[in-house]
């Protein structure tokens, strides 16, 4: 039985800290979780990473770098943003189990799984949540809502061991789930489904991006797999030859 914890990355965004991501990666080994990714992080490699990384130090040195979040996920099956509620882009709120428990499912079909975290002052953009499925809220106390990144870390890695572990225990075997479409299929669909409204005038005046956004989030909630996305991009297709001929 392949192990899900194999197929889980936390994803670590603009990173200010170094010593954050030392601890992240001491975060992500106590839990059983080896796949740390950083995505621009502003001092990196540094000392202080090391220091805080205590014992960790295979995660840090095996840690991949990419220059965007799309970069870092574009091989992923399901992408969960890290967030407070209070963001403009509306997406499913989960709380940190039920997070753990939708990755651990994705990652024991052998889908490659996300949990993205922002930065220590900003946290995500709206444009980076929008690569995300669902949006994962920690229920801190609102009157100190203040929580160090790492922390956050260790919460999710914690759930996800959880998760893990209860899957184990139930005997329940990789791939008995359905495959979701890759982050990449899905971006290429979004990509043909914004061309085609165009094309066909859907918008006539109207704002295109809050429409896509909309749409996004539906087709996001829906959980696609790749033969779904390669039906609708048939459909797509075929809308686009009746618009050309219709000009």
């Amino acid at each position: 039985m392949e192990n899900p914890a194999e197929r889980l990355r936390i994803v670590l965004v603009g990173t200010q800290h170094p010593g954050n991501i030392g601890s992240s990666a001491r975060a992500l080994k106590t839990m059983g979780l080896r796949r740390l990714v950083l995505v621009a992080p502003e001092r990196y490699p540094h000392a202080d990473a090391e220091a805080m990384a205590a014992g960790a130090d295979d995660v840090l040195a095996a840690a991949a770098i990419y220059p965007s979040l799309a970069e870092a996920v574009t091989d992923c099956r399901l992408v969960l943003g890290c967030t407070a509620r209070d963001r403009r882009v509306a997406l499913e709120q989960l709380s940190p189990r039920a997070a753990a428990a939708r990755a651990r499912d994705a990652a024991a079909t052998g889908a490659e799984t996300a949990i993205v975290f922002g930065r220590e002052r900003t946290g995500l953009t709206n444009e980076e949540l929008q690569l995300c499925h669902a949006a994962v809220h920690i229920p801190a106390d609102p009157a100190y809502s203040s929580l160090n990144l790492a922390a956050a870390v260790q919460v999710l890695a914690y759930e996800l061991r959880l998760a893990v572990l209860e899957r184990e225990q139930a005997g329940i075997g990789a791939g008995e789930a359905r495959a979701l479409a890759s982050h990449a299929e899905l971006e290429g669909f979004f990509a043909q489904l914004a061309q085609t409204l165009d094309e066909i005038d859907f918008h006539k005046g109207r704002a295109p991006k809050s429409a896509m956004r909309k749409l996004r989030r539906l087709y996001l909630r829906a959980g696609l797999d790749a033969k779904e996305v390669r039906l609708l991009r048939g459909i797509l297709a075929d809308a686009q030859r009746m618009a050309s001929l219709a000009r």
